[in-house]
């Protein structure tokens, strides 16, 4: 049995039922072993947890990075709609995604510091990335473009908070009402 079963099992229980509510028992039901043979793999539940959540904030940090790459060249207040929009369906499509949202905002209170200072550095790296393509745009901007990346961070996180707790229903009229006065706020000049 690889490390790899164990863990895609986790991830899936992780992300729908949370830390508390993800049973090793069950994950090694799922994949066909006794529970004790995952300790050959991971030395307990928290090291289990700690080390998918550490492949998924490099996944996702990949996944940001990657989504900016290949829409470097596009419309800048388009692309950044748009990455909001796919972060809705990522939420609902891929474990990664529902997993690093319900951990980075619910994290287990017992690993809270572990878990914090991972996704601190997640969203510092994202900041980077942030940055550079935000600076690629600077011409559009009124503000600086650090506080439009943190502005814009801001803006990602809120949308995100109203998706996990309350649904599409409220995520979609929180975007719309938040996206069109940040950008007015990010590319609007100042009267004189």
């Amino acid at each position: 049995m690889s490390s790899n079963k164990i863990k895609k099992s986790a991830l899936l229980h992780f992300a729908n039922n949370g830390y508390d509510g993800t049973s090793l028992a069950i994950i090694a039901s799922e994949v066909g072993i006794k529970k004790q043979s995952i300790y050959t793999h991971f030395a307990n539940k928290d090291d289990l947890f700690l080390t998918i959540m550490n492949e998924v904030l490099i996944r996702e940090q990949e996944y940001i990075q990657h989504f900016f790459s290949i829409n470097a060249s596009k419309d800048f207040k388009h692309t950044l709609y748009q990455f909001l929009q796919e972060y809705r369906e990522r939420y609902k499509l891929h474990s990664d995604t529902k997993f690093l949202l319900r951990m980075g905002f619910l994290p287990p209170a017992h690993l809270i510091q572990q878990v914090m200072d991972s996704v601190y550095s997640y969203y510092d790296e994202m900041e980077k990335i942030l940055i550079d393509f935000f600076e690629m745009n600077r011409h559009s901007l009124t503000s600086p473009v650090t506080d439009a990346v943190i502005a814009f961070i801001g803006l990602c996180d809120s949308i995100l908070i109203e998706l996990l707790y309350s649904g599409d229903e409220r995520f979609q009229r929180r975007l719309q009402a938040s996206w069109n006065i940040l950008w007015q706020g990010m590319t609007l000049k100042e009267e004189e």
